[in-house]
């Protein structure tokens, strides 16, 4: 146990010095969420943005964290062999990868905390929220993110790794509907923003804590299906050096 103590303080001790990936984790979701918050500008189907906006906002900060913080860091210690070292000392793959589960856990605790507090400050009140569901669709999200994180993480040099990681969270961040509803977008780009994570997550977290998901039923087996499929994936491709 304390081996594995030791390595979940040494997981967030990273994050911490990492300033990079605690703008991804922290910073930009926060961010977007005050700004977007603030102003009426956006094309959304409710009288106020941030009733919109924190659902969105919530899965985004589940998706820097899940898979870009966490494929960009795991990338370079693969990268650097640190994985390979660590993997054969008594600290073993288990808690390896127990610790980094923790840590992530960890950050998103953070990151789920301030901004529902920024939610409420710009007015947001989620009085008929459903907050278990709410936080078993986290959960379920976590799985599907970090699954396509350590895929790429485990099969791409550090550096395209990083290009990788932070490409696709802006594809994922225009096309999963969290800053503008997907009917805005052309009817292509529509369907394939459906079935990415990043909507899946963003309508089932709307659905628990506003009650305004669009498609919830598919959502869930959109989402559910990223969490089986990608982890797996992961297991499978995955090279520690």
């Amino acid at each position: 146990m304390s081996a594995l103590r030791s390595q979940i303080g040494a997981e967030l001790s990273l994050v911490r010095r990492n300033g990079e990936q605690l703008l991804v984790t922290l910073g930009i979701p926060l961010l977007l969420l005050g700004f977007f918050g603030s102003v009426d500008i956006l094309p959304a189907n409710t009288d106020d943005p941030v009733d919109f906006l924190v659902p969105g906002i919530l899965a985004l900060a589940v998706m820097s964290t899940s898979m870009v913080s966490l494929g960009i860091a795991t990338g370079f210690e693969r990268s650097y062999l640190v994985l390979k070292r660590l993997a054969a000392t008594p600290l073993g793959t288990g808690r390896l990868i127990s610790a980094k589960t923790i840590a992530v856990a960890c950050v998103e605790a953070i990151q789920l905390v301030l901004l529902v507090a920024l939610g409420l400050a710009l007015g947001w009140s989620p009085a008929s929220a459903n907050w278990f569901l709410a936080v078993a669709a986290v959960v379920v999200g976590t799985f599907a993110f970090a699954g396509i994180g350590l895929t790429l993480a485990g099969n791409l040099r550090g550096e395209v790794n990083l290009a990788a990681s932070n490409g696709l969270y802006l594809v994922l961040l225009l096309l999963g509907g969290v800053l503008f509803p997907l009917d805005e977008l052309p009817s292509f780009l529509e369907g394939v923003g459906r079935i990415t994570p990043t909507h899946a997550l963003a309508d089932v977290l709307a659905d628990a804590l506003t009650s305004s998901g669009v498609h919830t039923g598919s959502s869930w087996l959109v989402l559910g299906a990223w969490a089986v499929v990608m982890p797996i994936v992961a297991a499978r491709t995955f090279r520690w050096n």
